[in-house]
Formats: structure tokens, sequence, C-alpha cells
């Protein structure tokens, strides 16, 4: 098993938080786009530290062109010494039409050929065929000898998707290195809707499960007092009613039996209404969604639901004190 962190987008400690999770035994360091770029912290966590991945988990790729995010996969993964993966979402239409200003259409089809236009664009780059791929969304058929990079020994960045759906969860399995599985999930439907899906994709294509990574940040609810841990709770419900507000997010909540929720959650979000929405979230559910116990229970906990499934976890403890997050970190990697 493979264990990362979070890495903060905060450009002031990004290095020495880096260095901490790195002597903490983390595999990789992810970055997330919200509020911050993605890529620009990476740069620094790549001159601080010497072994640890580095990952964006994600990176809007709509608000972008394939060429843009083909010259920023190079670039880390380059002066990484080959520790970077790009890792990309699509983002819903509304952030990419109204926030981004970009266009929005089929988006497991459009992510589809934005991966195979990265491949294009590196194939020649790094292999010398020429470039000339014209596909349904994007065109590339212009690159001459000076924009070439010229640092190419370590080779392609690989390339991961955020998932939520069927669709997007097949696009992964077709034509990118691994797929990230989106925390609003339980174990029953990784394993009843999400895993077959994968795996029967990538028997369609020819392609092996042990070539293909499966990253899973799962919700994790503890704390080192009860003060702490009832926070973790109410802090988890909000998060999760939030999640389950979402229609995208509703087939998740259907195989639990819950899909009554979604409408009404939805509901309370237009209306503002957030405590509500929170209070929904009953215990059964808290434990159906996220991790849920003290310290020394989460990893056993988390071995138990995903260990057979994924083949990392992105797993926040920064509540906890190093030296029980180093045990937990070593504890889950031999897993």
């Amino acid at each position: 098993m493979r264990v990362d962190a979070s890495l903060s987008t905060d450009m002031e400690t990004v290095r020495s938080r880096a260095q901490s999770l790195e002597a903490l035994g983390y595999d990789g360091l992810v970055t997330t786009e919200i509020d911050h770029d993605p890529f620009l912290p990476l740069t620094l966590a790549a001159d601080a530290t010497r072994e640890t991945e580095l990952r964006t988990g994600i990176a809007v790729a709509f608000a972008r062109s394939p060429m843009t995010l083909a010259n920023m996969g190079h670039d880390l993964n380059a002066f990484s010494k080959g520790r970077f993966t790009l890792g990309l979402g699509s983002q819903i239409k509304p952030h990419i039409t109204k926030r981004f200003s970009m266009p929005w259409s089929a988006p497991a089809a459009r992510m589809h050929e934005l991966v195979q236009a990265l491949h294009a664009i590196w194939d020649n780059w790094y292999e010398g065929v020429p470039l000339d791929f014209r596909g349904r969304f994007y065109e590339h058929s212009l690159m001459t000898p000076g924009f070439m990079p010229k640092n190419t020994q370590f080779g392609r960045p690989r390339v991961v998707l955020a998932a939520v759906g069927p669709k997007m969860n097949e696009t992964a399995a077709a034509i990118a290195d691994g797929v990230i599985v989106h925390p609003f999930n339980t174990e029953k439907y990784l394993r009843q809707v999400i895993l077959p899906s994968i795996e029967t994709t990538l028997e369609a294509h020819g392609r092996q499960r042990r070539e293909f990574e499966i990253a899973y940040p799962p919700m994790i609810v503890t704390g080192e007092t009860e003060e702490a841990f009832d926070k973790a709770k109410a802090d988890m419900r909000r998060r999760i009613s939030f999640y389950g507000s979402t229609p995208a997010y509703k087939g998740v909540l259907d195989i639990e039996g819950w899909g009554d929720l979604q409408p009404e959650l939805n509901l309370l979000s237009k209306n503002g209404r957030w405590d509500a929405m929170a209070n929904l979230i009953d215990d059964s559910m808290l434990a159906a969604f996220a991790v849920v116990g003290e310290p020394d229970q989460i990893v056993p906990q988390l071995k138990a639901r995903y260990g057979e499934l994924v083949d990392r976890m992105k797993v926040n403890l920064d509540d906890l004190a190093d030296k029980r997050r180093s045990d937990m970190v070593a504890q889950l990697k031999a897993a």
C-alpha cells in the first residue's frame, strides 16, 4: 500500500511541510486545485524533498489546454527527476463555463481525447513522432524544434484521472495510468460498481490490473481527545451532507438505500441551511462513508475495508501527534 498526504498550497510553508511529511514516511504529496494553483507548490516540494512522489490530486483538466498540461507535466517530472504524477479531474459544468470561461461538453469523451492529446504531444517530445493530433475537441499539429523540451531523460509523467460515475471510471481504465476514486464512496459502492467497471474496461482494452493504479482518499474521523473526536464527527457530517446534496453523487446514496435523502439535501443546500443538512447524517451514514474510531482503531479499519481494493490511500492525520502519525503510516504501508 502506498500512503499519501495532502500538501499545503501555502507557498510560505510548503517546503517545510513537504520535508516533514517525507520524514514521517509518506510515499506521496498531493496538491488539490481549490483556492490556489496546484502546480506551483509542487515545484518547491520537488526541490525540498528527495524521494517522495509528487502528485496533483487534482488539477482541473478542462481549465487548460492539453499543450499547457503537457508542458507543466513535463517540467515538474523533469525537475523532480521522475517523481511527478499528473492527476486530472473534470470539475462540473458551472465551474468550467462560469469560473474558468472554458468550453464544456461530454466530459468523459472530452477527457479521453485530452489524454490522447497529451500522449501525442509527449510522443513527439520523447520519441520523435510527428505531431498531428486532430480530434473532436482538440487539435495539435504544430511543433517546431525550438518549442520542444530538451531535458527528456526522465520521460513522460504518469496520468491518473479522478472519477465519480461509471463513464469516467471507464475512461480512466481505458487510457490513463490510474484512477483517483472520489472520497464520497462506501465499501459497497466500490465493490459493486466502481471496481467491476474498471476491471471490465481494463480487460476489454487488453490491460492488466497490476499496471493500473487505484488511489482512494478515505474520509477519517478520529482525535486524540474526546473534544477533538466530537469536532471531527461534526465536521464530517457537514462534509458528507455537502457531497450528498450533489445530484451526480446520488448513485452512491442509492446503493445504500439512502437515495431519497439526496433531493432533500439538495434543496437545503440551495437555501443555505448547512446545519440542517449535517443533522440528517446519522451515525449509520457516518460509519458507512467514513472510518470512525480512536487513533489506534483507524489503521485496522482502513486495512479491513480497503486493503484488498485499492493500491494507495491519501490519509490525512494532521490533528495527531507526529510519532503516532508516523507509526500509523508505517502500519498502513505494510498492508
